[in-house]
């Protein structure tokens, strides 16, 4: 029998502590989205001045990141005027984000999820919401019992 990983509360619990720690060190305030491997929305943070508008675009890049299995910020060339992919950003009912803070999380080499940032820079935004996914990933190496330092 063939197990997969899911994504717990208290994963995205951490994964969401981690991206907000990580943008609080940045001092930017951020939106954040976590979802499961179907795109489906887990949990969200919008801390104090994060962009009302960025609510929308941090969950579609987790959507993005999760269904395509891929770093959103690899489809920035390729879904340009003039790329290969262009008009790509305009599937999935608008939510297909060619912009870089969606980040896919994979457990075992299996994709369990994503999670998707807004209200920096793509590259800020990046780095919170990989930020995220390294907490979660010192959690599971942790042995059982063992606290975050």
């Amino acid at each position: 029998m063939i197990t997969v990983p899911k994504l717990t509360l208290d994963d995205v619990k951490v994964i969401l502590d981690g991206a907000e720690k990580r943008a609080r060190q940045m001092g930017v305030d951020m939106d954040i989205a976590v979802v499961d491997d179907g795109g489906h929305l887990l949990g969200f943070y919008r801390m104090d001045n994060a962009k009302i508008t960025s609510i929308d675009i941090a969950i579609n890049k987790a959507f993005t990141a999760a269904g395509t299995r891929k770093p959103t910020h690899e489809y920035a060339e390729v879904g340009k005027p003039g790329g290969p992919a262009f008009g790509i950003h305009v599937s999935n009912q608008g939510r297909f984000m060619i912009f870089g803070g969606g980040v896919p999380i994979f457990i075992d080499g299996r994709i369990v999820g994503a999670v998707g940032c807004s209200s920096g820079s793509p590259e800020q935004d990046r780095e919170v919401a990989q930020a995220g996914i390294d907490a979660l990933m010192e959690k599971l190496r942790r042995a059982p019992g063992e606290k975050a330092e």
